[in-house]
């Protein structure tokens, strides 16, 4: 077509249409059945441009296409989240076992993230470090408040802290678990400030990655905004190990232990109904336009 040919407003709608039904980078595909209609509405007045009818004898054979692929992308959906609900009743399972005694083989470590352990130590308040910003995890509540807009969760920090495991001559880190931002000055909560040997009971957690848009820690400031085990560990002259302790540890005044979060991200059935529904939108769509010839 040369430079100087102009396009009419329907010629230019169906156009636009048939780049939208073959764009496969769109995320998600939602434009295809509002294509269908433009195509739909634009076909009868736009005969005499023979490539615009073109377009839409290959926009339907697309449509049909893009449907099949929908069912596919709903199937894979389905499938994957059968095996994340797996994942965290095996993770739910592990939570619950039995403690075994803490190792520090790196090895023997690494297959040990949520997994109960169990040591004999005493802490070093001096060396506190402070992730932040955190809410209190209370599975009790959340189940009450689960669906409602707004909730009271109050903001402030985890508490890790070293501990010097006597029965295994190392000092590892501790989470302590959850205090309110009005008490992360220690001097606040004295009388929950543990000293002397005690036997502690938590979960092995590593280091996790940090999410975008999250702040850099900034470990000379002490401020921490992910878990970065070898980093907290080389500020504190521990061994790269960290374990949650459990509720069991809470004393009154401390912070409140028992703050492992076991449930992993699914939302697998929202995309398994946009996937659904874009299918069964693109199919009768389809069909009530170009089997049942139907305007739209």
């Amino acid at each position: 077509m040369s430079r100087g040919t102009r396009y009419s407003s329907f010629t230019y709608l169906i156009l636009c249409s048939h780049r939208l039904l073959l764009n496969q980078s769109l995320r998600p595909p939602m434009p295809y059945p509002l294509a269908i209609i433009c195509l739909s509405c634009c076909q009868d007045r736009c005969r005499d441009h023979s490539s615009a009818m073109d377009m839409v004898a290959e926009a339907q054979s697309t449509a049909r296409v893009r449907g099949a692929t929908s069912a596919g992308e709903a199937e894979d959906r389905v499938q994957r989240r059968k095996w994340k609900l797996k994942l965290i009743e095996q993770l739910e399972s592990q939570v619950n076992a039995t403690p075994i005694p803490l190792t520090t083989d790196p090895a023997e470590l690494e297959k040990l993230e949520y997994r109960p352990v169990k040591a004999r130590g005493y802490f070093d308040h001096s060396k506190e470090l402070y992730v932040q910003p955190r809410t209190l995890m209370d599975p009790a509540k959340e189940a009450r408040e689960a669906g409602q807009i707004t909730s009271n969760t109050e903001s402030g920090a985890h508490v890790i802290t070293p501990f010097y495991c006597t029965d295994l001559g190392v000092t590892i880190l501790v989470n302590r678990g959850f205090i309110p931002r009005k008490k992360i000055n220690p001097e606040t909560r004295i009388k929950g400030q543990v000293e002397g040997e005690v036997d502690l009971v938590g979960i092995v957690r590593h280091s996790e990655k940090r999410k975008p848009f999250v702040p850099k820690n900034d470990p000379e400031r002490n401020r921490w905004h992910y878990r970065d085990v070898e980093a907290m560990a080389k500020l504190t002259g521990a061994e790269p190990i960290l374990v949650d302790a459990s509720l069991a540890n809470t004393v009154p005044g401390g912070p409140i232990g028992g703050q492992t979060r076991v449930t992993l991200r699914n939302e697998h059935m929202q995309y398994i109904v946009t996937w659904y529904g874009l299918c069964a939108a693109t199919t009768f769509m389809w069909f009530k336009k170009f089997v049942q010839k139907v305007p739209l």
